[in-house]
């Protein structure tokens, strides 16, 4: 990869308030661009894989995505405020720090889209969205799996799945049924007695 200066920005021409395209088919194609940047960013792909940003992990990369495009609002941007805006918006919804140079290269690519838009160019940006539908029908999610704590080996047994609530036996329903005060043994149908407890909730 050709080597990327973080310093290489945009500039709004005298007279323009804001970076963002008066032509609303540019400025249209320029976000799908910033979309496409953004979801090619395998760190960020694994936290939302593994709802690292909690149950709604795959809406804070969109709203990654809106802030990226939120940035072209001012009147000069840079490689830079992007990366650092990518790295911010990773400690801050995901909780996770980027120690490559990942973010660097998803900002070089949104930098590089906005200029090839300004050109009347977005294949670029066709070519990367043709490639990410491709993807969407044989992707595989990429989960990263917690090993057994050694010091503490029931800490795997945290919470942060629901899919552990799926091996929680339930209760059968006549053990719900026994009143507060023991009645003598209940045997259910198939012949075995079921132990009871003092002050049982209904």
């Amino acid at each position: 990869m050709t080597s990327i200066d973080p310093t290489d920005y945009v500039e709004v021409v005298e007279g323009v308030e804001s970076l963002k395209f008066a032509n609303a088919k540019q400025q249209a194609k320029f976000e799908l661009g910033v979309c496409m940047a953004v979801y090619k960013w395998e760190e960020l792909t694994t936290a939302v894989d593994n709802s690292w940003g909690g149950p709604k992990s795959a809406d804070k990369r969109d709203w990654i995505s809106g802030i990226v495009i939120d940035l072209f609002d001012e009147k000069i941007v840079d490689i830079q405020l992007i990366e650092e805006t990518l790295l911010y918006a990773m400690v801050d919804e995901f909780d996770t720090e980027i120690d490559n140079d990942s973010a660097l290269e998803i900002a070089a690519l949104v930098m590089k889209f906005y200029k090839e838009v300004a050109m009347g160019n977005a294949s670029g940006i066709d070519a990367l969205y043709a490639r990410w539908q491709e993807k969407q029908s044989s992707r595989v999610v990429n989960k990263v799996e917690v090993g057994a704590d050694p010091n503490n080996p029931d800490a795997d047994d945290s919470d942060d799945s629901d899919d552990d609530e799926d091996d929680v036996p339930e209760l059968e329903d006549d053990a719900m049924e026994i009143d507060d005060q023991p009645q003598g043994p209940v045997v259910d149908d198939d012949g075995f007695e079921l132990v009871q407890k003092k002050g049982r909730r209904r």
